[in-house]
């Protein structure tokens, strides 16, 4: 079985699908939260910075993942350029990011069933969600490939028709009323939401080994998925905050009370009513958006799982592939356990917290990488180089340094049980290496 190789059947588009597919929930619940931190003017520059991370992240890290096409990515690229005790906790990080993202999206197709069938538990349907998409990756990679381009192109859709049918009520009044409400603070306390708008595009370095052609598509697929983000996001974030302001699509009743989960209906029941088609229509496609990510992520995350169980870091047993179905089933397996374990906890917030610190953690020790491994082996093929080096993997290193810090200042119970997650698998690592 060990012998047993991943199957190569991705394209450009495909990889496209999957970059948006992974990110694309984000435009649809969660960000919203950050407005109720920092306001317009607040959540807008939290967004911008992060947005110029992103896209300086995603043109430095196609330069690895073209150079080192391989299913760990972070992992498999700082193993080669920083040794294994780093490349060790550059996978632990990713490995963090990729498993406890999907429980907090499976939690919000949760809550999506249960608005149209109050009967149904949402965590019940957030198991079968879980369950069912597992199997998706486990029946093969090309049969995943195909159901997440569907889902993405009719997610994308939809995003569109949002911003169609409330562009014409747009006021710019409503961006400027109490857009800056927490100052300089809540800018920096809104930055974990603005990096859910983005979270998870490095996962089509993840799938390397499955592209047809990983040295010329991966770039390919980078930069059409963080130009469809980028244009998304704009849009997305000026024309809800537009409608009527930012407490609109924050707040259940408008001006305070319980937080609201779901921005697009809130600026659209102001636009059309609650009982519109076209209301309807955008919660039943908006949940699309979710599954996207959801079985996007899974899929990301059962590669990352397999490269550390290959290279023994993890049980050895999670590096191993089907040899019927040619996926990695036992690290798929091992993820939705953990996923469920996380589900059951109940707390999806602060699940989505430790993943952005994971996240944040991957991206900085990837831009290391990226130097190190240009002054320790210049003469490796590099199908694609970053423009403008060193700038861009610099202004990653300095944005999400900062980002990290102000995480661990607003955040510092979640950051805590990160990192003490961090130093105990290293200390279980360097123990059984031994």
């Amino acid at each position: 079985m060990s012998t047993v190789k991943l199957q190569k059947t991705l394209t450009p588009f495909a990889l496209w699908a999957l970059g948006v597919g992974y990110v694309i929930s984000g435009m649809y619940f969660g960000w919203n939260l950050g407005l109720e931190k920092g306001g317009t003017l607040g959540m807008g520059i939290a967004t911008v910075v992060v947005m110029a991370m992103y896209v300086t992240f995603t043109f430095s890290y196609s330069e690895l993942a073209c150079a080192i096409p391989k299913a760990g990515g972070v992992f498999d690229y700082a193993e080669r350029a920083l040794g294994k005790d780093a490349a060790f906790i550059a996978g632990i990080a990713q490995t963090v990011e990729f498993v406890f993202a999907p429980p907090a999206i499976a939690f919000a197709i949760g809550a999506y069933f249960n608005a149209f069938f109050p009967d149904i538990p949402v965590i019940t349907s957030a198991v079968v969600a879980y369950l069912l998409f597992t199997g998706l990756n486990i029946i093969g990679i090309k049969a995943a490939a195909t159901f997440e381009m569907v889902i993405t192109v009719l997610a994308v859709g939809e995003l569109l028709l949002f911003v169609g049918v409330v562009s014409p009520h747009f006021e710019a009044a409503n961006l400027v009323s109490n857009a800056f409400p927490n100052g300089w603070g809540g800018a920096f306390a809104a930055i974990p939401f603005a990096i859910w708008f983005f979270l998870g595009i490095e996962g089509i370095a993840n799938v390397a080994e499955e592209t047809k052609n990983p040295q010329r598509d991966i770039k390919k697929g980078f930069g059409w998925a963080i130009f469809t983000l980028a244009v998304l996001c704009v849009l997305v974030f000026m024309s809800a905050v537009g409608v009527a302001g930012w407490e609109a699509i924050v707040y259940q009743q408008g001006n305070g009370g319980d937080t609201s989960d779901s921005p697009l209906p809130l600026a659209l029941s102001r636009v059309t009513g609650d009982n519109h088609i076209l209301y309807h229509l955008l919660i039943t496609v908006g949940l699309f958006g979710l599954v996207a990510s959801f079985h996007g992520l899974i899929l990301a995350a059962g590669r990352s799982t397999y490269e550390m169980g290959k290279a023994r870091h993890f049980p050895s047993f999670l590096g191993l592939v089907s040899p019927r179905f040619r996926t990695p089933v036992y690290a798929l397996l091992a993820n939705t356990l953990l996923g469920l374990l996380a589900l059951f906890s109940g707390r999806t917030g602060e699940i989505i917290t430790l993943s952005v610190f994971g996240a944040l953690t991957l991206y900085v020790i990837a831009m290391v990488t990226l130097i190190k491994l240009r002054n320790k082996e210049p003469e490796l093929h590099r199908p694609f180089r970053v423009p403008l080096y060193p700038a861009f993997p610099v202004i990653v290193i300095v944005v999400g340094s900062i980002s990290l810090v102000s995480m661990l200042v607003y955040n510092w119970g979640i950051g805590l049980i990160y990192f003490l997650v961090l130093l105990i698998s290293f200390c279980l690592f360097k123990f059984f290496r031994k």
